[in-house]
């Protein structure tokens, strides 16, 4: 291998100065530019020293004489970087194996900003709706950040890859945060290979936003109080949404009787169950974070029986909460086996 983790190189085909900051392959190193990461073939990199003889040479030349006074004040021109949005990209790590041939061995996960923004960022990387890693940091503008490698044969075991990004400097008419999420498929992934191959390409990519999104009126139509107050400033937060409760009923008839619970549209008007479900569910989310920015012990769902699709939806989300101790769907005296129990741990 001609470069090494650490070797300044130079860039033949831009002439600018860079450190290689990972090995991908024989042929193939990730060269840091000004903050930016980018793969770059061997082939296309030198060592800058003899340009910097060369640069030194030129500048020892004797020139005129010049006194302070006499030297005009240089105005650069900042240099306007194109905004295309957020991306996570994926770069495979190749080897050759014993009968001479390339694969696959894993892929490095990086994100990619292209924005002027600095967001603050979770991650969390999901095999079969289980979490197996999670990270929490921030995202600098045209920031190429390295997350981590996943295993080859690991891609086959439906990795879902979620985020929840938000604004480091808050902005009134930004949302809150935002969440997405992105599940790559077996043969996505190998049309992407076979497409870097053809294009003899490095890595690819996927736009996890263009721009961060506008606030949105849908939680003042549901939760004029709680507009998406999830936050890092959990003083702030408790301002905003309310009073927690020990027992919710998510009947519908009982929230058309909530002061606390508004309809973007009258509940008779509803077009499908899946509205209502959403609505059920929505008021669910507010007060379990409620229960937990209050510290709660415990808190109990009523959702009645019915065909069970409320209480499995439920009951789905609370596998994915780290602030679930344990909950149960038992017989209680007053609710019979219509609601669930929930047990915090902090």
């Amino acid at each position: 291998m001609k470069f090494q983790i650490g070797d300044k190189v130079l860039l033949l085909h831009s002439n600018e100065e860079g450190e290689v900051v990972d090995i991908i392959n024989d042929e193939m190193v990730l060269v840091d530019v000004e903050g930016v990461s980018f793969p770059a073939y061997i082939d296309q990199l030198d060592f800058p020293y003899y340009k910097r003889f060369t640069e030194k040479r030129q500048a020892d030349v004797r020139a005129e004489k010049k006194y302070i006074e006499d030297v005009k004040k240089e105005n650069p021109e900042s240099v306007q970087k194109s905004e295309n949005g957020l991306w996570l990209t994926f770069l495979p790590v190749m080897e050759t194996d014993e009968a001479g041939e390339d694969i696959v061995k894993e892929i490095k996960l990086h994100l990619l900003n292209q924005t002027k923004d600095t967001f603050c960022f979770i991650y969390e990387l999901h095999f079969f709706g289980q979490p197996d890693f999670d990270l929490k940091n921030e995202l600098h503008p045209f920031e190429d950040f390295y997350l981590h490698d996943i295993l080859f044969e690991a891609m086959n075991d439906s990795p879902s890859f979620e985020f929840k990004f938000s604004l480091k400097q808050p902005q009134k008419d930004k949302e809150a945060y935002f969440e997405t999420s992105f599940r790559l498929k077996p043969k996505q992934l190998f049309s992407k290979l076979n497409d870097l191959k053809e294009k003899n390409a490095a890595s690819f990519s996927y736009r996890l936003f263009e721009k961060y999104p506008d606030k949105s009126l849908d939680n003042e139509l549901y939760f004029p109080e709680m507009k998406k107050q999830k936050s890092y400033d959990l003083s702030k937060v408790k301002q905003h949404l309310g009073s927690p409760r020990s027992v919710i009923d998510l009947h519908i008839e009982k929230l058309l009787n909530d002061p606390n619970v508004m309809f973007p549209v009258p509940a008779n008007q509803f077009s499908n169950n899946f509205e209502i479900l959403s609505l059920q569910l929505h008021t669910f989310e507010k007060y379990y974070d409620l229960a937990v920015l209050h510290l709660q012990p415990s808190l109990i769902v009523i959702h009645g029986v019915g065909s069970g699709k409320l209480r499995d939806e439920i009951h789905k989300i609370l596998k994915q909460k780290k602030d679930v101790k344990s909950f149960s769907n038992e017989y209680h005296p007053l609710y019979g086996y219509g609601a669930t129990e929930i047990r915090f741990q902090y």
